[in-house]
This record gives C-alpha cells, structure tokens and sequence, in this order.
C-alpha cells in the first residue's frame, strides 16, 4: 500500500511499516550511487539550537549532495539573541526563500505550533529536547534492517538514560510498530510507566545476553540538573554499562547500536566502541544516506521532484 509524501517530517509517531521500508529501500539506493534531478534550485537552512555534530554535519552533507544550496545559519549570532521568536525566524527565512528548515531545539513538540502556521517552508525536526528524533530513528531502522533483513521478533534491548531521551521515544514507537520486541534496563529513576506499553524493564545483565540489538544511549549529563552532583561515571559502567564481561555474554549474531556521542568508560568500554558486534559508526554512515531521504521525500510533496524518479522504490 502507498503512502502520501508529507509536506513535513516531524515525528515517526504515525509513520507507517510502508513508509519505513520504503525509507530503507531508497537509501539503500542511494548509498549504492542514485542520483535525482532538482526542478529548479532548492535552498535549505540548518537552524540547530542545541550542539550536534552527527546530525548537523549529516543534513548538510545530504543537502549538498542532492544538488541543495544550504545558508548558514548560528544561534549565537541570530537575532534570537535579540529576543526573536522561533515562529518569526523562520518565517523570516521563508521570506527571503528558503524551501526547507532543519530545526534542532530544547523545547518539547517546538514544531506544533510551525505546522498550525501552514507555512509553504518544510518543516523538518532535528530533534526537540527529549521528546522525537526522527531521523535516528529511521537510520537506527535501516541500521537493523540491513543486519537483520526483517523487523518481526527481532529483540531490541533500549539502555540507559531513557527518560531524557528522544532516541528512545522514537525507537520503540517504531520498533514496536514494525514487529519487534523491546525491552528496556538501566537506572529506575529514569524508566517509568510510559515505556511500560513498550516493553519490560530488566536487568542489563538479562536484556545484553537475549537481545539481537543492544541499544545502547548516552547519558545526557546536560540534562540531569541536581542529579549530575551524585553521578558517578565508574558505578554507572559497571552496573549499567557495556563491559567486556558482558559484551562476552552477547549472543552470536546480535548488534551494538549507540545514537552518539559516546561517553567512553560510561554507556560502553572504549575498546568496544569499534569492536566486531560494533554498529555505531555504521549508523552515522547510514544516517546521511536516510537524511537524504528524508529530504528527498520532501522534495517530492512539494513538487521540487518528480515521484517517477524514485521509480522502482514504492
């Protein structure tokens, strides 16, 4: 069954398996060296309000490499700093005709009151404090795809900060969506019943030794306030974290996916990080070929390129 090209990509909230696969199918092909044709030239503008250097850099590689001219942008140096509303920034860019906004920022659903706007500028999210991320999401999707070839009963363990993540929002939505089997560990202070639907809290120790993915997230030091002066990266590794002991009891064939950045020594051992089981910087490459996707596909609803390009994909 079709899906309909969306003017904007904000969430993987109501994103169907067609159009996951269909996501997958035309990254793939562009990793394999597809190419598409701009209508006519495209302008994009990369407004991050919070630090990236995965996303960022990978929207502006994705960007430029589908032909997109990409206008700088720094908060820092924007008249944010003057006072000026997210609303007013970015219909200010679509004024002097920009097509398409990737926006990073701390607040929650920042993006609801844009699309109320029916703006003709795209709207796509980059993150929003820690509520979605939707284009980890879908690269952590072609991630396992690729590996696994299916989703269906494939167990997807989810450890670590979980309550300050939008990785793990985004995920088990989708893994759950798509057939797949979540469980989630780590500390009790930050796991509570709004995961529950998803899946069962366990022991890292249970989830490491069952789980064909080990999922594992950052602890997001920023946004920790008064629980930062107790933290203690050393205790956290040892009863939370990927060690070698435990990366010794994984399953044969299973998979370490990490969103990125890594702490190293916190969520995993260093000399894991780029071990055999080791998917993360797998991850960041697939993550510009999705971007590019994701892009593309909004390109296509507003009518920049042609569907019969992507022949072949749906």
């Amino acid at each position: 069954m079709a899906f309909k090209y969306q003017h904007d990509l904000v969430t993987v909230a109501d994103m169907s398996e067609t159009e996951v696969l269909h996501k997958i199918k035309l990254a793939q092909l562009f990793k394999a060296g597809k190419r598409i044709t701009l209508n006519r030239p495209v302008y994009a503008m990369n407004l991050f309000f919070e630090n990236s250097t995965r996303t960022h850099t990978s929207f502006d590689m994705a960007e430029r490499r589908l032909g997109m001219q990409v206008l700088q942008f720094d908060a820092n140096a924007s008249s944010v700093t003057k006072g000026e509303t997210l609303e007013d920034t970015v219909k200010t860019i679509q004024a002097i005709g920009v097509d398409l906004a990737v926006i990073r920022h701390s607040e929650n659903e920042y993006y609801n009151d844009l699309l109320k706007q029916n703006l003709d500028i795209s709207i796509v999210n980059a993150g929003d404090g820690s509520g979605q991320h939707p284009s980890q999401s879908l690269l952590d999707m072609m991630t396992i795809y690729e590996e696994f070839g299916t989703f269906k009963d494939i167990k997807v363990s989810i450890i670590g900060d979980l309550n300050h993540s939008r990785v793990a929002r985004s995920n088990m939505e989708l893994l759950t969506r798509l057939g797949a089997k979540v469980a989630f560990a780590g500390p009790n202070q930050w796991y509570d019943d709004k995961f529950a639907k998803y899946g069962a809290h366990l022991t890292v120790d249970e989830v490491v030794q069952d789980s064909d993915v080990v999922m594992l997230l950052r602890v997001q030091k920023e946004r920790l306030g008064d629980e930062l002066n107790d933290f203690d990266e050393g205790k956290y590794h040892q009863k939370y974290g990927l060690t070698k002991e435990r990366y010794a009891t994984m399953k044969e064939n299973s998979i370490i996916m990490h969103p990125a950045p890594v702490n190293r020594g916190v969520e995993i051992d260093s000399n894991l990080v780029e071990s055999d089981k080791s998917r993360i910087f797998k991850q960041m490459e697939n993550g510009m070929y999705m971007r590019m996707v994701i892009l593309t596909d909004v390109m296509v609803a507003k009518g920049i390129i042609n569907k019969t390009d992507l022949l072949g994909v749906d």
